[in-house]
């Protein structure tokens, strides 16, 4: 494959071998989602993420059997529309890899794991083409993009088009990404590393700066991280294993984008915001097993919602008071909160009590 800058990698092999890698993913043992079991994946888990005293901490849970991992996109959602303006634009960003990583094996697994869980939306066949059911769309395992039915769905060519300008390793990849709510990436419990990344919107922080680097170092720049280095090894560890885990991040913002890459960020908004027009950004982060490899692709599901309608009752507002009541300086400052944590906390106990008002039986 060619990442930002170009270098190849062993992705760019025949047809054959990729197809035989394809059909071998397909009959791993993989976890079967029954019509009967969920067949959406469950919302940001609000009372499970926030959680007082506050602790930057890994936070890893099983996944409930049964449980999807992918969201797949509505053509025309938010999160498509967001994804296509990165990946028309600014492919480079989003799309990079170590040099000389074989992203191959993860690649499979991931669109295996795609059309077992979402067959309506997502299926691959024996000769490694991927075809996005919703966006009309199939790109062939040598990167050939086939335009489907078009205008069937209102996109017109609008997919295709984004998809043609990008390097033909990597236009599988794309049409996973916008065919799924969830970014990807790929961590390898062998070095520690995270040596491949289609992340079209991240959270503050550049792709290109992290792929290729151990998973310590990562997150070396985030506050309180004690709890977090220590347990990069097992974490590593365990989401390359045979189970699956999930995890969860939130924070309180004044930007309502989905992409907040640090190249399109404007100034900071708070001394224009309100606290009460905040917006609540939130991931859920899963852990698919590689077969075969000591590998695992890292979803990540962002979401951006108004403050005031995440807080929903009187039980939500008063824990994430406690939560960043509880922050340290250096976490808040880390998070962007420390000018605006006195009229937050404020906030946040006017609301609760509000709701708690309006939740109380009339006399």
């Amino acid at each position: 494959m060619k990442g930002a800058h170009g270098r190849p990698s062993p992705l760019c092999s025949p047809t054959r071998p990729r197809a035989r890698a394809t059909r071998r993913i397909l009959r791993a043992r993989i976890p079967t989602f029954t019509r009967t079991g969920p067949r959406t994946v469950s919302a940001f888990d609000f009372d499970a993420a926030v959680q007082a005293p506050f602790r930057m901490q890994p936070g890893l849970r099983r996944l409930a059997a049964g449980s999807p991992q992918l969201t797949p996109l509505a053509p025309g959602s938010r999160h498509q529309r967001e994804k296509l303006a990165v990946l028309s634009a600014f492919w480079p960003q989003a799309l990079v890899a170590a040099p000389g990583f074989d992203d191959q094996p993860a690649l499979d697994a991931a669109a295996a794991h795609a059309a077992i869980e979402h067959p309506d939306s997502w299926a691959v066949d024996a000769q490694g083409r991927w075809h996005a059911r919703r966006l009309a769309t199939a790109v062939r395992a040598d990167g050939t993009v086939e335009q489907l039915e078009a205008g069937r769905f209102g996109l017109g060519d609008e997919i295709a088009r984004c998809l043609h300008p990008l390097p033909a390793a990597w236009r599988r990849a794309a049409l996973l990404a916008l065919a799924f709510a969830e970014d990807f990436a790929v961590v390898n419990a062998t070095d520690g590393t995270i040596p491949w990344m289609a992340v079209c919107l991240p959270s503050h922080w550049a792709p290109a700066d992290k792929v290729g680097r151990a998973f310590a170092e990562v997150h070396a720049p985030v506050a309180d991280n004690a709890l977090l280095l220590q347990a990069s090894a097992a974490l590593m560890k365990l989401a390359a294993g045979g189970e699956r885990w999930e995890r969860f991040v939130w924070n309180v913002t004044d930007q309502p984008r989905l992409n907040a890459h640090p190249a399109h960020q404007g100034p900071e908004r708070w001394a224009q915001t309100a606290v009460a027009q905040a917006w609540f950004r939130s991931e859920r982060q899963t852990f698919i097993p590689v077969p075969g490899a000591a590998q695992a692709v890292f979803t990540i599901h962002v979401e951006v919602q108004p403050l005031a309608r995440v807080l929903d009752s009187p039980a939500r507002a008063q824990a994430l008071h406690e939560a960043i009541a509880t922050m340290s300086p250096a976490v808040l400052a880390y998070r962007g909160l420390s000018a605006v944590r006195e009229p937050l906390l404020q906030w946040l106990q006017s609301q609760a009590g509000r709701l708690a008002a309006t939740a109380r039986p009339a006399a």
